[in-house]
């Protein structure tokens, strides 16, 4: 079994790769320019492989622009050139271009739909054609609480509404054909991006609306999503899992 993992280099993703690697899986991911934050999850990767006796599978990590088709489809074809062929794809590279509606800039919008929105969509719309002639496929999008609106983000706001709605569609076109489509809904979870994007306020507001009063964990989500990737999760389709601590909403 093979996944490819968007932006595998640190955060969420860093423990997606790992989660999967821990199981055996072939793990391939992106990274978007850190090729030492890359390295590093390559090696806790295969070092986790090892201990769980998969010292045999292979880990590769690709640089890629998401907000270039061209270099997206360079890369899916050197992704079965050096793998064979995926079993699941799981989205979760994003940026963050933080502002108010009325003085966000064209360039702050179209970075934020490219990267999060409609680089999604040309790898789901790849793989998704390779996943057919298999009559199997996973496909997970991370998205977050911000799909119903938040302050500061209409950008990303929009982009992660628009991935679930991406991900519903794809769940009622090609599950007859053996490829579910799932998203995963994150509530805080301290990262790279977080701690650089997420303003005090935000974070206090977090911890006292929150029942389980804390943070999520990278781990927290990265079981979930080798789940739906897994065998065990083959009857779950077009259903969008918020992994939250029971808060649902974004200021």
């Amino acid at each position: 079994m093979n996944v490819f993992v968007t932006g595998g280099s640190r955060g969420i993703g860093r423990e997606i790769v790992i989660r999967f690697a821990r199981e055996g899986w072939g793990v391939a991911f992106s990274f978007a320019g850190n090729e030492t934050a890359a390295a590093e999850t390559r090696s806790l990767a295969e070092a986790a492989a090892r201990e769980a006796g998969h010292g045999d599978i292979l880990i590769r990590s690709y640089q890629l622009d998401l907000r270039n088709r061209a270099d997206i489809e360079r890369v899916t074809e050197q992704l079965f050139a050096d793998f064979g062929e995926f079993h699941a794809l799981v989205n979760n590279a994003a940026v963050v271009r933080n502002n108010v509606a009325v003085l966000m800039s064209d360039e702050e919008w179209d970075d934020v739909i490219a990267v999060n929105l409609t680089g999604p969509f040309t790898l789901m719309r790849a793989f998704t054609m390779r996943f057919i002639p298999n009559r199997f496929g996973r496909i997970v999008n991370i998205s977050s609480l911000a799909e119903g609106g938040c302050s500061g983000q209409s950008n990303y706001a929009a982009s992660k509404a628009g991935l679930v709605g991406l991900t519903l569609t794809f769940a009622k076109e090609y599950g007859r054909k053996g490829v579910t489509s799932n998203a995963v809904t994150v509530g805080y979870v301290p990262t790279d991006m977080t701690k650089d994007n997420m303003a005090d306020e935000l974070h206090k507001y977090w911890m006292q609306h929150c029942p389980l009063k804390r943070p999520g964990k990278g781990e927290d989500i990265a079981d979930l999503v080798h789940f739906l990737c897994s065998e065990r999760g083959g009857f779950i389709n077009g259903e969008r899992i918020r992994v939250s601590g029971g808060l649902t909403y974004a200021p």
